[in-house]
């Protein structure tokens, strides 16, 4: 177990929950909605929330993914913990999924605390999720 994923859990971040699992259909449904909601966003040049939406696509695909395995999480950062540990360490998602992550929360960050986004962000993350969402790994919780 990673120390930051201990973190999370000593820190009640990340913790088991026995509804969690009845939560997943739910979450898929809100990372194609919302991402259907960036890919709008984007044709009407709205790049901020095309850039903010395709982040909260992933969220909510993750979110699912954590609570496949009986997690719930109260932290955006723990969520990234999660899937890098239950999912990425153990090899039942690439990598480059937990990285693609982590660098749409940091556009997703970017866009929403310090005004920054850039259309180049927004074509970077909502084709990213495209392909996660449609994973092996996601449509096989």
């Amino acid at each position: 177990m990673n120390q930051d994923f201990k973190n999370c859990i000593d820190k009640k971040k990340l913790y088991k929950s026995y509804n969690a699992k009845g939560l997943v259909k739910k979450e898929f449904g809100s990372a194609t909605d919302d991402l259907e909601d960036a890919k709008l966003s984007f044709s009407k040049k709205r790049y901020k929330w095309a850039t903010i939406q395709a982040y909260y696509a992933m969220f909510h695909a993750a979110r699912a993914l954590l609570y496949s395995r009986g997690y719930r999480e109260r932290s955006h950062y723990c969520v990234l913990v999660g899937i890098e540990q239950l999912f990425g360490e153990e090899r039942h998602i690439d990598m480059k999924w937990v990285r693609a992550f982590k660098n749409a929360m940091s556009l997703r960050e970017d866009a929403d605390y310090a005004d920054e986004y850039s259309k180049e962000g927004a074509e970077i993350a909502i084709p990213t999720f495209h392909q996660l969402l449609h994973h092996s790994a996601l449509r096989s919780v």
